[in-house]
C-alpha cells in the first residue's frame, strides 16, 4: 500500500510540476504549422476555387450546408473578396508566427481560427491529412508548446537575466495583442456571427479570459502563490492535452489496421499493388512499376503495415520496440508521400507521430541543427566581413592578406643576442657560439612559464546536452542558458 501511495503522489507531482514532452509538443507545433504552411503556399494560385467566394463550392452552397451542421468558419461572416484575402493571408502569417513559436498562446488560437475556416469552407476539398490537423490544431491550443525551440524560449530567458541584472522587464506587445483579440470577438459577438455550434466560440472567450486573468495575477499580486496556482492549472491542462494527442494517434492507427484486415485485398496480400497503379495516385509511373513488379515485395509491404498499425498501440510500453515501428511508420509514410503523391497527408502523420519520439533524439537532432546553424552564420559572416582576413586567407579579389612581420627585438629576431645559434646580430655578426656544458649536463632551460601538466590540462566542453566532461562525469551538460536552442534542464521530456 506503501509502495501504491508513493506511487500516486510521484505521478501527481511529476503532472503538476511541470509541463511535459517540452520537445515533442515543439515538434508538433514545427510540424503542423509547417505543413499547413506550405500547403498554403502550394495552393496559393488555387485558392479562389478552392475556398474563394466565387469557386466551384460557391458561398450559398457552403452557407445552406453550415446552417445545417452549425461548423464554424471565419468565411461565412462576408462573402466579399476582400474579406477571403484577408482569412487567407491571416492563415499564411499565423501559421509562420507559430512556426517561429512568438507568442505561441495567440498564435496557435489564430492559427486553429484559419485552419478551420478554410477547411469548414470546403469540406469536400480536404482528405485524411486534413483530418489530422482540424483535429491537432484544436489540441495545440490547449498546450505549452513554445518551452523549447521558439522565439517565446529566447525571450523568457532575456527577460530572466534582465531581471537577475536589476532591470525591470514590460511586456506591451502581449496586452496590445489581447486588447485588438477581444474587439475582434466583442464585434463580432456584437454582429451575431459566432452563431452555430457554440464550442469554438466558447473556447475562444474561455482563452481571452484566460489570458486576462494571467496577465492580471502576475501584474497586481504580491505573493507569489496564485502564480503558482495558475501554472499547475496551466501544467496539468498541457499535460492532459499531450495524453490526448497521443491517444488519437493510436487510435488513427489502431482503427486504420483493424478496417485494413476486414478487407478481402489486404488478407490475400494484394492490397499494395492496386494504389501504385492508379493515375490520380501515380507521379512517378516507372517507380511504382518497379515497386509493384515484385510479388512478394507487394506481399511483405502489405502484411507489414497491417501488422505495424495494428501492433503499435501495444508497443508504447517497450521503448525499443515502440522506436522500431516507429521508424517503420515514418519510413512509409515518407514513401507513400513521393510515390503515391501525397506529401501533405504524409507529413501530418508524421507531426503526429513525433509526439512518441525518443527526447534524447529530439535533444541530439536540436543540437545538429543549432552547430548547422552557427556555421552558416558563421560562413556569411566571414564572407560579409570588411578588413583583411587573417593571415593566408584570401581576400574576395584572389590576393593573399599580408605577411607577418617579425619584430626585430623579440625572442629570435635579428636583435635577439640570445638567439638561436648563427643568428646575425644588429650589425650583420653572428650571435655567441652554444657552448656545451660540463660533464654533459644540459643547460638550464630558459625562463618562462612553466610546463602544464597533462592531468592539470582544461576539459574540453562538452559538444552537446549528453556529453559528459572529463571534470564532471555522470553529469549532463546541457544546461546553457545562453543557447536558445538548449532549454532549461527541468523541462522533462516524455515519452522517453
Amino acid at each position: 500500500m506503501n509502495r501504491f501511495a508513493l506511487a500516486v503522489s510521484t505521478g501527481i507531482a511529476r503532472i503538476t510540476g511541470a509541463g511535459l514532452g517540452a520537445y515533442q509538443t515543439a515538434m508538433i507545433r514545427i510540424g503542423f504549422s509547417a505543413t499547413w504552411l506550405l500547403f498554403l503556399l502550394r495552393e496559393f494560385p488555387h485558392r479562389q476555387e478552392l475556398y474563394g467566394p466565387e469557386g466551384p463550392w460557391s458561398w450559398n452552397l457552403a452557407e445552406q450546408l453550415i446552417s445545417i451542421n452549425g461548423a464554424f468558419t471565419a468565411l461565412m461572416w462576408s462573402d466579399g473578396q476582400f474579406w477571403f484575402e484577408t482569412v487567407y493571408l491571416l492563415a499564411v502569417v499565423s501559421s509562420v508566427l507559430l512556426l517561429l513559436g512568438w507568442r505561441t498562446r495567440t498564435m496557435s488560437v489564430v492559427f486553429m481560427v484559419g485552419v478551420l475556416s478554410l477547411q469548414n469552407r470546403s469540406i469536400f476539398m480536404g482528405d485524411g491529412g486534413d483530418n489530422v490537423l482540424h483535429l491537432m490544431c484544436i489540441y495545440l491550443v490547449f498546450t505549452r508548446c513554445g518551452q523549447v525551440w521558439s522565439l517565446d524560449e529566447r525571450r523568457a530567458r532575456r527577460t530572466r537575466e534582465a531581471r537577475a541584472r536589476g532591470e525591470r522587464v514590460v511586456d506591451r506587445v502581449g496586452p496590445a495583442l489581447w486588447g485588438v483579440l477581444g474587439l475582434v470577438l466583442v464585434a463580432t459577438a456584437f454582429l451575431d456571427r459566432l452563431n452555430g455550434d457554440p464550442f469554438v466560440p466558447v473556447l475562444l472567450w474561455a482563452l481571452w479570459l484566460a489570458q486576462a486573468l494571467w496577465w492580471v495575477v502576475g501584474r497586481f499580486t504580491r505573493s507569489g502563490q496564485s502564480r503558482i496556482m495558475l501554472d499547475v492549472v496551466a501544467d496539468i491542462v498541457h499535460n492532459g492535452a499531450l495524453l490526448v494527442i497521443m491517444t488519437e494517434a493510436c487510435l488513427i492507427y489502431a482503427t486504420a489496421g483493424w478496417y485494413k484486415i476486414q478487407g478481402s485485398r489486404w488478407q490475400d496480400g494484394t492490397a499494395v499493388y492496386y494504389p501504385l497503379h492508379l493515375e490520380s495516385f501515380s507521379p512517378w509511373p516507372a517507380l511504382a512499376d518497379l515497386l509493384s513488379a515484385n510479388g512478394v515485395m507487394v506481399m511483405l509491404v502489405t502484411y507489414g503495415t497491417v501488422a505495424v498499425q495494428v501492433a503499435f498501440p501495444f508497443t508504447l510500453f517497450n521503448r525499443r520496440v515502440k522506436n522500431v515501428l516507429l521508424a517503420a511508420m515514418i519510413t512509409e509514410h515518407a514513401v507513400i508521400a513521393v510515390v503515391l503523391g501525397l506529401p501533405f497527408f504524409s507529413l501530418a502523420m508524421i507531426a503526429a507521430d513525433s509526439v512518441f519520439l525518443p527526447t534524447t533524439f529530439l535533444r541530439r537532432l536540436g543540437d545538429g541543427a543549432a552547430r548547422a546553424r552557427a556555421r552558416l552564420w558563421a560562413r556569411f559572416a566571414g564572407v560579409g566581413a570588411s578588413g583583411p582576413g587573417p593571415l593566408g586567407r584570401r581576400d574576395p579579389k584572389g590576393q593573399r592578406g599580408p605577411k607577418r612581420q617579425r619584430d626585430p627585438k623579440g625572442p629570435g629576431g635579428p636583435e635577439d643576442p640570445g638567439g638561436p645559434e648563427g643568428q646575425q646580430g644588429p650589425e650583420g655578426q653572428r650571435g655567441p657560439e652554444r657552448q656545451p656544458e660540463p660533464d654533459g649536463q644540459r643547460a638550464p632551460r630558459r625562463p618562462g612559464a612553466p610546463k602544464e601538466p597533462a592531468s592539470a590540462k582544461t576539459p574540453r566542453p562538452a559538444d552537446g546536452p549528453g556529453e559528459n566532461t572529463d571534470a564532471n562525469p555522470g553529469e549532463n551538460a546541457d544546461a546553457n542558458p545562453g543557447d536558445p536552442e538548449n532549454p532549461d534542464p527541468r523541462h522533462v521530456g516524455f515519452p522517453a
